[in-house]
């Protein structure tokens, strides 16, 4: 997943990857419903549609099969369910993870040095720049672990839209960049549907005994 995003990036094609973690959440809800059987009430079936219709219209606009965006909403969706089912804990889970794919990170990182196109160690600033991005890479992906194992994975998938609309407003706010007619039909179909979302939870869990 992550290579997926990166590869996006650098292939200028940013858009299509935010658009990527945008239909994540979707495909969470649709692998709780059907793997962990799950159940939408029709409050919460109602948000789904809006947040679809307002996926659609970046689809849409975008004119071509995205698939990037799709190659990330599968990979992570897919993620997420396999930690939700997993009996490990989540720190043990993610260390798990990290010991498989330690030799391959550490074959790329031999290969570049090799090659004379790696940077780590080149100076001490750009250094410590790579080891704090394994930590900002390593955290959130231990609190979504944590979150897995406690919330529903329909929950889970809602909550996963509050990343791609903070990349939003730094996008918009820090680095100005444009925010058309479509980014704003989009997101706003997006963000009634998680108000709906929401409140349609607090009021179950206040109705709770």
């Amino acid at each position: 997943n992550w290579g997926i995003y990166i590869y996006g990036v650098n292939a200028e094609r940013v858009v299509e990857t935010s658009l990527g973690y945008f239909i994540n959440p979707l495909f969470s809800v649709l692998l709780g419903c059907v793997f962990l059987g799950e159940r939408l009430n029709r409050w919460q079936i109602f948000a789904v549609v809006l947040a679809a219709m307002g996926v659609a219209n970046f689809i849409i606009d975008l004119g071509q099969v995205p698939w990037i965006a799709f190659a990330l909403a599968v990979s992570f969706g897919l993620y997420g369910l396999l930690r939700k089912v997993a009996a490990v804990q989540p720190m043990a889970g993610l260390a798990i993870e990290t010991l498989l794919i330690t030799p391959i990170a550490l074959g790329f990182i031999l290969y570049w040095q090799a090659a004379g196109t790696g940077q780590l160690g080149s100076s001490l600033s750009l250094t410590l720049l790579f080891i704090g991005c394994g930590v900002i890479t390593s955290m959130p992906l231990l609190w979504f672990n944590n979150a897995a194992k406690r919330l529903p994975l329909t929950t889970l998938g809602f909550m996963q839209y509050m990343a791609p609309t903070l990349q939003l407003l730094l996008g918009v706010f820090l680095f100005q960049e444009p925010f058309t007619r479509t980014h704003l039909i989009s997101f706003s179909l997006i963000w009634i549907a998680l108000a709906v979302y929401s409140t349609n939870a607090f009021l179950k869990t206040r109705r709770s005994p």
